[in-house]
Order: C-alpha cells, then structure tokens, then sequence
C-alpha cells in the first residue's frame, strides 16, 4: 500500500457498522482504505475482497504505531471500533475500559497531532433521560465521557469531528448470536431457527432502530460536509422490545431483568456546544420484519 494519496482509516472495519461503512466507501469514493480490528466481536466473514482497502488486526491503543507511516496520507478517521454492549459492560468492565477510555483516547490524541477529521460514532444509550442515563452501565459512562472529552479538545485545541449517534442498528451483517449479539439479530436467528423470541423483562423498554442504510448514509455526509457538528439518526417511531417481538408471529418467552436497562428511548437533547441535527431513517422496522417472514 505505498504511494497512498488518499486514505480514509475505519476502526472496528471488520465488525458490523464498519464493515458496512467500508462496502459503502468502496463504492462511493476512490479513496483507499485502512481497517482496524481486534476481531473480539469483528469477523474475517466481513471481509470485502478489494486492492483498495487493508485490515489490519491489532487494538486501537497501539494506533500511533500502526498508522504512523500513513499519517501524512490519511484524510479522516471513522472510529467505529469500540466495546458497544451496555450488559456485557458490566461483565467485561476492564475490556470496556480499554477500548473506550485507553484507545479511544488513543485515536483521539494520533488525530489531533496529526490534524485528522475524526468521525466518532456515540450512542443513545448515553443520552437517555436527559443524560442521566450515562451512569447506567460502565459502556454508557465511556461513551458519555469520550463526547465531553472531544467537547473539551474541541475547546483547547480547535480540534476537528463530527459525532454520529447511533440508535439500535440492525441489517445485514448485524450479529445474530453470542455475548455481542443485538436484540434483532437474537430475535432474526431465533425466528429463522423456529424457536421463541427471548424478551428480556418487562418488556415495555422502548428502542428507536434505524437499519445500517440509513446509518452509513448519514456518516457518510457527515464527512462529506465537513461542519464539525453532532448528528443523530434514528426513526421516527419507537417500539416497545414486546412489540418488536410481536411482530415476528411467533412464541415469546420472558428472560429475568437485566442490570443497566434502559427502559425509555431518547432522542438527542444535550448541553452540547454544537446543536445535534437530528435525520430520521427511510427504512421502517416493521417493514424489514414483514420482509422477512414473507422471504422465511
């Protein structure tokens, strides 16, 4: 990969956003492509077989390293790359640590020496209940001091990003079983697998999902624009996981309650610097679900 003009680096590029994001950058620009996973949750299945882009294995903390002889050539960096389950957090609390606080500061530091436009995907789970929230659980907490972070680079250093809140992505690649799953993915693989959908109680926790198109879009003009602001994609509508449940036809069976629940979809309303422009997704939950059963 010598005599790169144009590099764009996605952290997390093998897992199910940034593998996403890369298809689409591939498509959608000539720029070339640096993809950073550890593979905890990433998989070598999302792996697209293209000259312009190179996965590379290996943590975000050692990022200096592993980019410091593309520094000079690298336009912006998505980091898409970090630990991004709220109950796994609290199982896992020291790997959650090291991703979202150690590495992500990492990356935070290796853009601003460098000045390189980073794009940071953040969370609903954050901002939830007017920010409180964020000390539901060690992965909300993270995600919640990285925005006050890069608000105080912002401030100290003029330091350039955008921010993309995420609200429950689904679609394809999404991941379907084990500890890192997400809730349509546990509920897709068990409909496909003819078994009960798991709900975990009571069942009345209300989610916003926005399907990966939509998601990949928005970043994508996010760095497009280059205006140093906060989004936020989501849908317009939000579900109860019961009623998401529902709409797959089939059995139910309730899971006991969980630590760091959220029990209210939000969407964004911070004390933020920038205003957070809000886009709401074209494609419909109960549309991807009826797709679905149809093709099943």
């Amino acid at each position: 990969m010598k005599n790169f003009k144009n590099i764009l680096v996605v952290t997390g590029g093998a897992g199910f956003v940034g593998s996403n994001l890369i298809e689409f950058l591939i498509l959608k620009t000539r720029f070339k492509i640096i993809s950073i996973d550890n593979y905890s949750s990433g998989s070598k299945k999302n792996h697209i077989k293209n000259q312009r882009i190179k996965y590379i294995k290996s943590d975000t903390k050692n990022i200096h390293k592993i980019l410091n002889k593309y520094k000079k050539n690298i336009n912006a960096l998505f980091h898409f790359g970090e630990f991004s389950r709220i109950y796994q957090s609290f199982l896992k609390m020291n790997e959650c640590i090291s991703s979202n606080t150690i590495g992500s500061n990492e990356v935070f530091n290796f853009c601003l020496l460098n000045k390189i436009k980073l794009i940071y995907s953040a969370t609903s789970a954050s901002i939830g209940n007017k920010g409180n929230d964020k000390n539901l659980s060690p992965y909300a907490f993270t995600k919640a001091t990285n925005l006050e972070m890069l608000e105080n680079l912002k401030k100290w250093y003029n330091f350039k990003f955008e921010i993309i809140y995420f609200y429950n992505v689904y679609g394809p690649k999404q991941i379907m079983t084990g500890k890192m799953s997400t809730v349509i993915g546990i509920f897709e693989n068990q409909f496909r697998k003819k078994m009960p959908l798991t709900v975990v109680k009571p069942g009345t926790q209300s989610r916003r999902f926005t399907h990966i198109i939509d998601t990949i879009k928005i970043c994508h003009i996010a760095w497009k624009q280059n205006r140093c602001r906060h989004y936020s994609i989501s849908n317009k509508k939000s579900y109860t996981i019961l009623q998401v449940a529902k709409m797959f036809k089939t059995k139910i069976k309730f899971l006991p309650a969980r630590m760091g629940e959220r029990y209210a979809s939000a969407l964004t309303s911070m004390n933020l610097s920038n205003k957070v422009h809000k886009f709401f997704g074209k494609i419909t939950l109960d549309s991807y679900i009826k797709n679905l059963i149809n093709k099943h």
